[in-house]
């Protein structure tokens, strides 16, 4: 176990789920990525493809005998990335710990933002009864996380000022980016490594002409790269109902992305609910000429970086 760094999808959408037979290859809940990186489980948001993920985890954790421990990167706090939040199955179980990590916004704490999202009478059941303990902290751009083997406490230090938190033999970084390439506050990428070998997690972005040049050099190298692709060029070029400024990508804006960071393998995420599992797949297929490290994400599908 001590040897696994393993990306695994349980919400690929964005917006809002997409239930139906017409996205049953691709999927249809909205962002939640899982990182298995040594003894360490790191859940990129918290959309509706956290619920399966939480009964997931519960079931592994009861068959290896201990107690639950994850931590929980949000990339901003817009409904589509923590609508599944209220119904994470460990949150209610309270021999589990829960790190959530969000941007440090302008307006509201990440805490307070997450508090209402279960609101009575809009919910039946408020924060303060979870029974799971919570350790909840805003991040600065300037600050990165370390997980160390045998700890399962995360360390939060900032990358300018404080030495390295041990020995990076075995210990799990996160690094942050702050993109404005979204609206209100913008948002948070992430990149994970572990034993040499990185994934980049950035959703909810709109691409730049020449390319989003700091997302360039964030990601520079990663093993995988996960991107927003949301809408098509058509549809983000479209004279009537144009998207540009809505905050999201086209492949052709991932791919750029991909090449210049010269990245081995990149999937598109954050698909929009109006595209169904064939026009995703021709995307992909399209895609593939050109990089053939790219894939759709869909929902199960896993990256093993070490391979």
């Amino acid at each position: 176990m001590g040897e696994r760094f393993v990306v695994r999808f349980w919400g690929v959408r964005g917006s809002y789920p997409v239930p139906g037979p017409a996205t049953v290859r691709v999927g249809g809940n909205t962002p939640c990525v899982e990182v298995e990186a040594g003894e360490h489980i790191i859940l990129l948001d918290g959309g509706t493809g956290i619920i399966p993920a939480g009964q997931a985890l519960l079931r592994r954790h009861r068959d290896q005998g201990r107690p639950l421990s994850a931590v929980i990167l949000l990339s901003h706090t817009h409904h589509d990335h923590i609508q599944g939040m209220p119904y994470f199955a460990p949150a209610y179980v309270p021999t589990a710990t829960l790190y959530v990590f969000g941007p440090r916004a302008v307006r509201e704490q990440i805490s307070e933002t997450l508090r209402r999202a279960m609101v009575p009478p809009n919910f039946p059941i408020s924060v303060e009864d979870l029974r799971a303990v919570r350790v909840v902290r805003a991040l600065a751009e300037t600050e990165a996380i370390w997980l160390l083997p045998g700890r399962q406490e995360p360390q939060v230090r900032n990358v300018f000022r404080d030495p390295p938190a041990g020995s990076e033999d075995g210990a799990v970084r996160v690094d942050v980016l702050k993109s404005y390439a979204h609206p209100q506050e913008g948002v948070y990428f992430y990149r994970i490594a572990y034993r040499g070998r990185a994934v980049v997690y950035a959703t909810d972005t709109e691409g730049y002409q020449g390319g989003d040049r700091r997302l360039i050099h964030f990601a520079r190298g990663a093993d995988l790269l996960i991107h927003d692709a949301q809408y098509t060029a058509e549809e983000y070029l479209d004279p009537v109902a144009s998207k540009q400024g809505w905050g999201h990508s086209t492949p052709e804006m991932a791919l750029e992305v991909a090449q210049a960071a010269g990245v081995r393998r990149l999937a598109f995420f954050h698909h929009d609910p109006a595209h169904d599992d064939a026009l995703l797949l021709d995307i992909e297929a399209q895609a593939q000429a050109k990089f053939p490290g790219a894939v759709v994400a869909r929902e199960g599908l896993e990256f093993d970086l070490f391979t």
